[in-house]
């Protein structure tokens, strides 16, 4: 029978604060303690998994259910990064083997005239705004300059990304994405940004809202991933959401996009209905890019909730060789004054018919043991900057 892994990252859903938290300003960020302050956070099947006793997890007294003592059905652990960063492109280097001494550029003071002109001289459009701007907080104040000029906005954020917005209707999306690309050619060296973004949007002045059709454009991996090693095994690595992207398609044998949370469970639950020998990594960003960037409370515990309603589904496709590993590559605490990502502890839950229960390994040292455990449940040879800790889950 194939062997087959689920990765699920919960984009943003960090655990407490790291030991580093001071160098990246995050001290006392919680990110799930944070949604759990709304009273109708709910995730009693993770509680079941173990999702509350990873150290250092916890969430606020009034949620009772979350304080039954019980033998995890799963194995689970805490993840610190080792990466020098709390971005989305490094968190998922990490899980899949490599560490990233060195942070990405970021620009809080907006991008250097130079590479501002090259952008505006190779598209034809002058740039709007260029500067760190919330997502939906710079379409509201650019948007209709954009749209009586055709100026691209440009953006950044703390994270190392080069964002670009346009009205769909004044710029169609394919051209958008070529501006992207162009943008990406352009950013390298010093300007190597993790990412470009392609931020679509629709509407009218007071009333613009971001579309779908987001689309990254990031850095190329500086070495092979646990994905390549699976490829280069002949195996398969199915991605879901911004995985493709994430990895710049290297080390993908098959990918889909998705709309939201929802839409990325209906798509894995898909996946899970066919035959493979692999990897399914997926991405669920609606945690970080609705609600965290958002501070919307209210939001991130109903996104938690509704993972964990949905997750009796994906257990119930898991066939008896199957392993589901279920993390997150950063944090994003929706109630503190800042709209970026927090540098926190991860959790790692892990199910499946060959999962010892009951397994809690504490704390380990980086993202990296999850690629490298990966590829040797899969039998793949690899040369991953992590441990494996298969030994320690298994039956």
């Amino acid at each position: 029978m194939s062997k087959r892994v689920f990765l699920i990252v919960l984009d943003s859903v960090g655990i407490g604060e790291a030991p580093d938290a001071a160098d990246f300003g995050d001290v006392g960020s919680h990110t799930v303690y944070a949604a759990s302050t709304d009273e109708h956070f709910y995730m009693p099947h993770m509680q079941k998994l173990g999702f509350f006793a990873i150290d250092g997890n916890r969430v606020h007294e009034r949620h009772e259910w979350a304080k039954k003592q019980i033998t995890p059905a799963g194995a689970v652990m805490r993840m610190q990064e080792a990466s020098r960063g709390k971005d989305t492109t490094i968190g998922h280097w990490e899980i899949a083997g490599i560490i990233s001494p060195k942070a990405m550029p970021t620009f809080p003071n907006g991008f250097p005239k130079d590479l501002i002109h090259s952008l505006e001289s190779e598209t034809g459009r002058k740039v709007l705004c260029n500067m760190p701007y919330s997502g939906t907080e710079v379409i509201e104040k650019y948007g209709k300059e954009h749209m009586e000029t055709g100026n691209i906005i440009v953006y950044t954020s703390a994270d190392s990304v080069l964002q670009i917005a346009a009205h769909e209707d004044i710029i169609p999306v394919e051209e958008l994405y070529k501006i992207c690309e162009t943008a990406r050619r352009l950013c390298q060296g010093p300007y190597a940004v993790g990412r470009v973004i392609a931020r679509p949007f629709i509407g009218t002045p007071g009333h613009f809202t971001r579309t779908s059709r987001r689309h990254d454009f990031s850095l190329t991996p500086p070495r092979d991933t646990m994905l390549d090693n699976i490829k280069n095994a002949g195996q398969d690595v199915l991605a879901v959401g911004k995985i493709n992207d994430i990895f710049a398609g290297k080390g993908v044998t098959k990918m889909t996009r998705t709309e939201d949370n929802e839409d990325g469970i209906n798509k894995t639950l898909a996946y899970m209905d066919e035959d493979f020998h692999g990897l399914c990594f997926i991405n669920l960003v609606d945690f970080d890019m609705k609600y965290g960037h958002r501070n919307d409370v209210p939001g991130y515990a109903a996104a938690l909730s509704y993972f964990d309603k949905r997750l009796p589904e994906i257990m119930a496709k898991l066939r008896p060789e199957d392993i589901l590993m279920i993390t997150a590559d950063h944090g994003c605490d929706p109630s503190t004054p800042s709209t970026d990502h927090s540098r926190e502890y991860t959790p790692l839950v892990i199910a499946g018919k060959p999962v010892l229960p009951g397994t809690n390994l504490g704390t380990r040292p980086t993202f990296a043991d999850i690629g490298t455990t990966i590829c040797d449940y899969l039998k793949v040879p690899q040369k991953l900057d992590g441990t494996s800790f298969l030994k320690n889950i298994l039956k």
